[in-house]
């Protein structure tokens, strides 16, 4: 790719100004110049025809030879009058000269110039003279008219591009550090005010970028900070309890090696889970792909019921609402209805009454546990959130469930939100999903 090519806009617009305006001038030249050279011939052959016309009636007054040519001639006008007899009167000019104009003519009248031949000649050197005054005159005027434009098109131009001026030292703060600073053009109709408009929007769009760069970064930092903190805590357990069962004696109590063995299962699968979601979170943010095929709500919830049952045994689980059909991922809507499932067991602490509801668009998972405030109803899908002791497990696990869940939801098109409860606890309501 060529680059762009940076010569002064300044100079530039005034050489091609200036360009312009010489080959008017030129072309003015040349028109003036042919106007007035064919102006001077018609007028010189108008004179001629003039002449001879005067020497046609000064005929009929029967003057002498010499006497007739005296009057005929004048400024740049010379004659010949060649007589019947042979006589010839006056002298023609060299017939060399390329700029020689000539009439000819018989005369009748008075016996004296009866039947002579008449011959005028004119040399418009006169005219020649006049038009080479008015091409110097032409030069020195373009010459002049050339100079002039020069200097004002230096102080119009610089004066008309004065806003890339003010570009330039916007982009340059820009660069600079300082943030904030915008040209506002008043009119957005011309040129200038398109391009100024359009630099202010780039730089919204630059700013709104780095804002959200520095918002993401920020989360990131966050994020992986979190990530550690939630891993740090089984792998000690991990680490802990791995030491403790090394250390135990041969003879030591075989309950109090189990008790061991079971809490470093416990933990690993703990790290397990969180490593898992992580990986989920991920491919969220990597753009999941989702497939598109005809999914039966009513059947996931069914499902998910007896698995909450199971996991759960002292939970009224019940499922309500009509069969709906929707386009979607089936395992990603099975993901997010177990994340639901999971979160409202763990905040009922394994008792309660659980509710699912399939709808049309989406499912309605309901709870009867201690709910949560209107405050935090957005917090809580936050990854890795934070909220009182009472609540933490409304975050789902390793913290990661409802972030999970809504991001799939979203990717189907839907969303997810949390409600009170009608009889308290907390509703969560996937909605948007597309009907199949």
């Amino acid at each position: 790719m060529s680059g762009l090519r940076t010569a002064s806009l300044y100079r530039r617009v005034t050489v091609t100004a200036l360009t312009v305006l010489v080959v008017v001038l030129v072309i003015v030249g040349f028109v003036v110049n042919a106007v007035f050279r064919a102006q001077a011939e018609k007028d010189v052959n108008a004179l001629l025809a003039a002449r001879v016309q005067l020497a046609q009636q000064l005929a009929k007054q029967n003057p002498s030879p010499p006497n007739l040519l005296r009057r005929v001639e004048t400024r740049g006008v010379r004659g010949q009058l060649a007589m019947p007899d042979g006589a010839v009167y006056g002298a023609l000019q060299p017939p060399s000269s390329t700029r020689l104009r000539q009439v000819k003519a018989t005369l009748s009248g008075g016996a004296k110039v009866n039947g002579a031949k008449l011959t005028l000649t004119a040399d418009d050197s006169i005219v020649a003279g006049a038009e080479r005054t008015l091409k110097q005159l032409l030069l020195i005027t373009g010459l002049i008219a050339v100079l002039v434009t020069a200097v004002a098109l230096l102080l119009g131009v610089r004066f008309a591009l004065s806003p890339l001026d003010a570009m330039t030292r916007l982009a340059r703060s820009i660069v600079s550090g300082r943030r904030g600073g915008r040209l506002a053009p008043v009119r957005t109709s011309t040129e200038l005010g398109r391009t100024a408009a359009a630099f202010d929007a780039a730089l919204d769009a630059l700013e709104g970028a780095e804002r959200a760069a520095r918002a993401s970064e920020e989360r990131t930092r966050r994020f992986v900070a979190d990530a550690a903190h939630e891993l740090r805590t089984p792998i000690t357990g991990v680490q802990a309890a791995a030491e403790a069962a090394v250390q135990l004696p041969p003879d030591a109590d075989p309950e109090q090696r189990e008790r061991l063995q079971l809490l470093v299962v416990r933990e690993s699968r703990r790290a397990g889970q969180l490593v898992n979601d992580l990986l989920e979170l991920a491919r969220l943010d990597a753009g999941a792909e989702i497939g598109r095929a005809p999914v039966e709500l009513l059947a996931l919830a069914e499902a998910q019921a007896e698995r909450a049952r199971l996991l759960a045994p002292e939970v009224t689980v019940t499922v309500g609402g009509a069969d709906g059909r929707v386009l979607g991922d089936a395992d990603r809507l099975t993901q997010i209805l177990a994340n639901l499932v999971d979160n409202a067991l763990q905040a009922m602490s394994g008792h309660g009454k659980l509710t699912i509801s399939v709808a049309p668009d989406g499912f309605v998972v309901t709870d009867s546990g201690p709910g949560v405030p209107e405050a935090d109803r957005e917090r809580i899908f936050d990854r890795l959130v934070r909220l009182d002791e009472a609540r933490d497990r409304r975050a789902g696990g390793s913290g990661l469930g409802l972030a999970i869940a809504r991001g799939f939801a979203r990717a189907h098109g839907g969303d997810l939100r949390c409600a009170a409860a009608p009889g308290g606890g907390a509703a969560f309501v996937l909605t948007g999903l597309t009907p199949a």
